[in-house]
């Protein structure tokens, strides 16, 4: 039978190697799964895997999908490694996305283009007050923030809900719960012609650059970590605990109101009740995936985005139902943290008769 051993040390091969033998998994379980729904697996891959990279306006929407994801787990990953633990993304990207559109829906005819940048600062803020909501429970009050950040999640939505079936309600929408259109001048600035990337795409990856000279090239982001994992530790070198829960709930959230400013008044461009994507759950696995690292991030919200795209291909091509983007997520998700087992363990083969010798002594 096979047993688990602990290791002397964790293996440097498997933290990395863990992601891919993981999407491996994955793809092996998923093809397993079209077989049973009666549909040819290797469409179903393509669906997933290649279709999102077939073509330059393919590649676009896969791009512009892994934006939003790639800026929300920057920040997540920032509580991560703090040992802070906010599963609210969600609701900040909400929050984002409300404070966004009521700055562009301030907007008319005579608006010049410095509306782009006051709409991304209110995503930004918006986000922050919302996790800072969550720091102030955990901070004055000692709330888990686990629980505080997934119920404000819903209340983010229900105040979205509010806003557009009552006062930020189209009158001209045909009674639908939906804002007005937002002004072409306020629309985020594209970077390709004949795509949705926009310069979104820039800022996520000017977020993954600083995201790591701060982490792993200032005292500051050093101070961040150690005030995260070990409070005791930070105090007796002298930096705050406190400061890093603000810190890094301020900079997810900040993150994460960005994503929906930028989703709001690039592709949505107007609010709806559809504005939660399950973006903010979904950087989680990427986070993880990523291993908390910017470069591994870059990747993994790629692959991410991929999900996305191919439930969507599943769904109108293959008649497959919607939900099998959340059964691929969550299969790698499961599959990364089996693999990670690997880390700190290895796998031996120990035969009946060995056992058997081993019991009787």
């Amino acid at each position: 039978m096979f047993k688990l051993e602990p290791r002397p040390q964790v293996s440097r091969f498997w933290t990395y190697g863990a992601p891919i033998l993981a999407l491996l998994i994955t793809v092996a379980v998923g093809v397993c799964l079209f077989a049973a729904l009666g549909k040819d697996p290797v469409k179903g891959l393509q669906a997933f895997f290649w279709e999102p990279i077939k073509t330059s306006y393919a590649l676009g929407e896969l791009v512009m999908k892994a934006t939003p994801l790639l800026l929300i787990a920057l920040g997540l990953a920032v509580c991560f490694r703090s040992n802070i633990w906010n599963i609210g993304a969600e609701g900040q990207f909400v929050i984002g996305a409300v404070t966004a559109g009521g700055v562009a829906l301030l907007a008319d005819k005579t608006t010049g283009p410095w509306i782009v940048p006051a709409i991304l600062l209110a995503g930004v803020l918006g986000g922050m007050v919302w996790a800072g909501i969550v720091a102030l429970l955990r901070d004055r009050f000692n709330a888990n923030e686990i629980l505080v950040s997934l119920m404000l999640v819903y209340v983010g939505t229900l105040v979205l809900g509010y806003l557009v079936y009552g006062p930020w309600k189209d009158p001209m929408g045909y009674n639908f719960p939906q804002s007005k259109a937002f002004e072409r001048v306020t629309q985020i600035p594209k970077l390709i012609e004949g795509t949705r990337v926009h310069i979104g795409t820039l800022l996520a990856l000017a977020g993954a650059a600083g995201l790591w000279v701060f982490l792993f090239r200032t005292k500051a982001g050093f101070a961040q970590q150690v005030g995260g994992m070990a409070p005791a530790a930070a105090r007796y070198a002298g930096f705050s605990s406190r400061r890093a829960l603000w810190t890094a709930l301020l900079i997810s959230g900040g993150a994460a109101g960005l994503a929906g400013a930028l989703e709001v008044a690039g592709p949505i461009g107007q609010l709806t009740p559809y504005v939660p994507a399950g973006y903010g759950f979904a950087a989680i696995i990427v986070a993880f995936v990523g291993r908390l690292h910017p470069v591994g991030m870059i990747f993994s919200a790629i692959l991410m985005s991929m999900f996305y795209i191919g439930g969507e291909l599943a769904q109108s091509r293959l008649g497959l139902p919607k939900s099998l983007t959340g059964v691929f997520q969550g299969l790698l998700l499961f599959a990364l943290l089996a693999c990670d087992t690997l880390i700190a363990y290895r796998v031996r083969w120990v035969g009946a008769k060995s056992g058997a010798v081993k019991g009787a002594q």
